[in-house]
């Protein structure tokens, strides 16, 4: 059939509409096993610290090792994917990861365990932007946010698997375990995604040569809106506070309730749910509210940074262990996961169409690197000064300074949208069905 006719009777879909939701179901799987492999650490915090002497800065570093390869390895390999096969790209980086968190079950050493889990985070470097790109393009542009939001969900319901399985394994049969069990399925789904459609993306028409004056031209591409810039790093500084909580909450309530670790873990997974259910809820309110005024996109997000910072400042600052303390902390991470969806929406919204891979590495890069690689190693050496619960305290600060961004972004969102519209390719004047890989 042809493509135009595809879309028409789809509304909107590049491909059929069955093979969309293929391609969605297998992208959040393989999301949910990103962060499982790289999450399932957490749990085994008190049995590594017990292990091997580890201060709260060196178990915070085996989460932030994870952040700063995908932040040094996104770009060139999302750059390689938006020039090669995204669906091959997907398929090759997840069976890299899920081979390094095998790996990990056979580390004798806190630096072999630090290596491997450098190695997982350089398989998952390049796997969001390239499966994002692929949703965002088969899917109508209307539900952008709530694709990429419903696709990003995963991260939290994999944080959600990765704590509870990494306590229970942990306690029955040892950490080292727990690693080898969850690294199988990647590798399964990693198969399976061969069976994905790619799409055929139009090609960036600059006026430089190839080399480093292209390389300039895709960077001033990937920076010329300042809603896009502000996006970029407002979603890292909430990350800040995110990755503290993912990271830490575990540890939270075995030392402050006194639960044991497996036992923590539960109860950090079921707040964690509360995050996953956020992720695509604010993903909702925000593609409704931007049908009304665009500029919402970025000020529902930024409305909700706000109130993570009340709600998590009063539960770690002002309160005391106890059924208050808990419930402020599940409306915090209901709120947390708020930028989840806008962020990487508004990001592709304002770049060329040929660059969506690429733009949507540089979301990975600045939030792994500004967020999600600090967080846990700040939050860590806090904790050894001052103690977790105050460390908690403090990390909400970012929240705040993300609000602040998204406001200011959203001023030029509509004319920096307005400036890439020119740009955009309606799927409707395509006129070739892309290649099944």
């Amino acid at each position: 059939m042809h493509l135009s006719e595809v879309a028409q009777g789809e509304h909107g879909y590049l491909v059929p509409k069955p093979q969309a939701w293929f391609a969605f179901v297998l992208s959040f799987l393989l999301m949910t096993f990103d962060f499982v492999d790289r999450q399932i650490v957490v749990s085994m915090f008190p049995y590594l610290k017990a292990e091997w002497a580890l201060s709260d800065r060196e178990l915070g570093a085996l989460i932030s090792i994870v952040s700063v390869t995908i932040a040094a390895g996104t770009l060139p390999l999302s750059l390689l994917v938006d020039h090669w096969s995204r669906v091959k790209g997907v398929v090759f980086m997840a069976t890299v990861w899920s081979l390094a968190t095998i790996a990990c079950a056979f580390a004798g050493s806190y630096q072999r365990l630090l290596v491997a889990r450098a190695f997982i985070g350089l398989g998952e470097a390049g796997y969001g932007p390239a499966a994002g790109a692929i949703l965002t393009s088969v899917f109508p542009t209307r539900m952008r946010a709530t694709i990429i939001g419903g696709f990003l969900a995963a991260a939290s319901f994999g944080s959600v698997l990765g704590v509870v399985l990494g306590g229970v394994i942990a306690a029955r049969w040892g950490w080292k375990a727990a690693f080898g069990i969850v690294g199988v399925p990647g590798l399964v789904l990693a198969g399976l995604y061969m069976f994905v459609r790619d799409y055929d993306a139009p090609e960036l028409k600059t006026d430089s040569p190839a080399g480093l004056h292209k390389a300039r031209e895709i960077a001033r591409e990937l920076f010329r809106a300042r809603s896009g810039i502000a996006a970029y790093f407002a979603g890292a500084l909430q990350l800040v506070t995110v990755s503290t909580i993912l990271a830490w909450l575990p540890s939270f309530f075995n030392r402050a309730y006194g639960a044991p670790a497996d036992r923590a873990g539960i109860w950090a997974a079921a707040v964690i749910i509360c995050g996953t259910a956020g992720v695509v809820f604010w993903s909702i309110v925000a593609d409704r509210l931007a049908q009304r005024d665009i500029r919402w996109r970025m000020l529902t997000p930024a409305a909700c940074c706000l109130a993570t910072l009340c709600c998590f400042a009063t539960a770690f600052g002002a309160l005391t262990p106890g059924p208050l303390q808990i419930g402020v902390i599940i409306c915090g991470a209901f709120l947390m996961g708020c930028t989840t969806g806008p962020i990487p929406a508004v990001a592709i919204d304002v770049v060329h169409p040929a660059l969506r891979s690429t733009a949507g590495s540089m979301v990975a890069i600045v939030q792994n690197l500004f967020g999600l690689g600090v967080g846990p190693l700040i939050s860590g050496a806090l904790s050894d000064a001052f103690g977790l619960q105050t460390a908690m305290a403090i990390m909400p600060l970012s929240c705040g300074l993300a609000a602040l961004l998204l406001v200011l972004g959203s001023r030029s969102y509509p004319a920096d949208r307005a400036a890439t519209a020119n740009h955009e390719v309606r799927i409707e004047t395509l006129d070739a069905v892309p290649q099944t890989t």
